[in-house]
């Protein structure tokens, strides 16, 4: 099991849907979640993209040297960037990092921000598209291994003798991940990339999402790994878990409700649109699946869901999506940096062993903790002794 965390390049706050709690997203905020994560053992951070955000490639890229382990899922995106460029791109992380690069396919979902770009396909065209991209900068970069160049003539796209010269150093190319509900992106995810990402449904519709994905993939002679992308608020006990979800929505009224509910609705993306279907805008029904909670969907585009309850109660629910297939989970909370801490000490001790062992300091030893009263070692039994007495 491999756990991610996320880069808030759009914003973070206490509460969604007003700038009370909201706090500056600068290169010092994001370094602390950065440097958080890589030191509490997370596998690595999805850094989104789009004009709410920064780019994402040039934030990761400074946050390499801050970092020694953490991976950076980084957006390749088709139509904005050459498939040339976008390899270089992806060889020179990968080699500064020293291997550290993980490329999210985004094609985009939204016409009117896509436009903004200089980008007018529609849906169906897209993913034209972005299957010629994909071939051509997988081939570009496995070929660099052995100094060959790529001459290819597609609908969409063309190179003649494209070559790269510093290949990265994972082979034959830096992982390749995407996520996408239509017809023509599962199709797409079964021919050509690494891992298949899936927002956070309830557990039967994600089985039934990857039994398609994993159907597809085998009739073309292809095996892929599976993720999922959630937030989760995590706490001591279920009451407070469920009070800090209720007071993460608190400030929202009706009308902002409404108004990111109207623009949800204009997009095309297939994915956006179950999201908004799991709640339908309603607050009344946001639990949709057993601790699956949908209020964050209410305004937040893109992934909607959160995980809610004490540790044990959010382990076991992580445990029925990795029963399904799913080895990688993305996750984020309202503060990234504090949610960051929390859910690794909360929960990580309940995860699989993989998780457990990049936590470990062998060259440390203890006492960890305050000292009590300048003399007495902390442990699970100074609670006890007090609770007791």
């Amino acid at each position: 099991m491999k756990i991610f965390w996320f880069i808030p390049t759009h914003g973070d706050s206490r509460y969604l849907g007003t700038s009370k709690g909201a706090r500056q997203v600068d290169h010092a905020y994001m370094k602390q979640i950065a440097v958080s994560a890589d030191r509490l053992g997370y596998e690595g951070v999805l850094i989104p993209t789009g004009r709410s955000c920064e780019d994402p490639w040039i934030v990761a890229a400074s946050l390499i040297d801050a970092t020694t382990r953490l991976k950076f899922l980084v957006a390749l995106r088709p139509g904005v960037t050459t498939p040339a460029l976008a390899a270089r791109m992806a060889a020179t992380f990968d080699r500064l990092s020293g291997g550290r690069v993980l490329l999210n396919l985004v094609t985009g979902g939204d016409e009117q921000e896509l436009k903004g770009d200089g980008i007018y396909e529609d849906h169906a065209t897209r993913y034209e598209t972005a299957k010629e991209y994909v071939h051509i900068w997988r081939e570009i970069l496995t070929r660099s291994h052995t100094g060959e160049g790529l001459t290819f003539h597609g609908q969409r796209l063309s190179v003649d003798d494209a070559k790269l010269l510093y290949p990265p150093i994972q082979k034959p190319y830096p992982p390749l991940w995407f996520g996408g509900s239509s017809e023509v992106a599962t199709d797409l995810a079964a021919d050509q990339v690494d891992t298949y990402l899936t927002w956070g449904e309830p557990p039967a519709a994600v089985k039934e999402k990857l039994a398609v994905v994993r159907e597809k993939a085998k009739a073309r002679g292809r095996t892929l790994n599976y993720g999922i992308r959630l937030h989760v608020i995590v706490r001591e006990t279920n009451a407070e878990a469920w009070a800090a979800a209720n007071d993460l929505i608190s400030y929202l009224d009706d009308e902002t409700i409404q108004a990111a509910q109207k623009k949800f609705a204009q997009m095309d993306s297939v994915g956006q649109q179950r999201m908004a279907a799991l709640h339908g805008g309603n607050k009344d029904r946001l639990e949709i699946s057993p601790n699956l909670w949908a209020g964050i969907g209410l305004v937040r585009g893109g992934a909607g869901t959160a995980l809610v309850g004490d540790a044990e109660t959010v382990a076991a629910r992580i445990k029925e999506y990795a029963d399904l297939g799913i080895d990688t989970f993305i996750f984020s909370g309202y503060p990234h940096l504090e949610e960051s801490i929390r859910f690794a000490e909360l929960v990580f001790p309940l995860l699989p062993l993989k998780v457990q062992q990049k936590l470990t300091q062998p060259s440390l030893t203890g006492p960890f903790g305050e000292i009590i009263a300048h003399n007495y070692t902390p442990s699970e039994k100074n609670k006890a002794q007090q609770v007791a007495t």
